[in-house]
């Protein structure tokens, strides 16, 4: 089993920026494929952004040039640096990982294609 705790949430006011982390087990870790998605109340879960193994970036339209993902392998971890936060932005925001199977990119805006989850992370951006 894969666990995934999420960190770096908080209250942060329009503008300004926030930087979450994800740390995973497992000695695998640099051939995950990870991903962030956020929740707002009322709303579906939806992607933010994902990273293969070898380090290709994917964004959300409304997050792109915005927000930056990343991983460092030798600590088992991904980041997710959130710049120009807006009140949209203010939701839980959950680690995700798909450690088997080939990295399907196509799939990779769908919850079901992740295999393990974090506990989630509250952002809170204010106006």
């Amino acid at each position: 089993q894969v666990q995934l705790v999420e960190s770096g949430g908080g209250l942060v006011q329009a503008g300004g920026s926030l930087r979450l982390s994800c740390a995973a087990s497992g000695r695998t870790f640099s051939s995950y494929f990870m991903g962030w998605f956020r929740q707002a109340p009322g709303k579906e879960r939806e992607f933010v952004a994902a990273i293969r193994s070898g380090g290709s970036t994917y964004y959300a339209d409304s997050v792109k040039g915005r927000f930056t993902i990343s991983r460092d392998n030798a600590k088992n971890t991904v980041y997710l640096q959130m710049n120009s936060l807006m009140p949209e932005d203010t939701a839980v925001y959950y680690c995700a990982a798909r450690v088997t199977g080939r990295e399907l990119t196509h799939f990779r805006g769908s919850p079901d294609y992740y295999n393990y989850w974090g506990q989630g992370t509250q952002v809170t951006v204010s106006s």
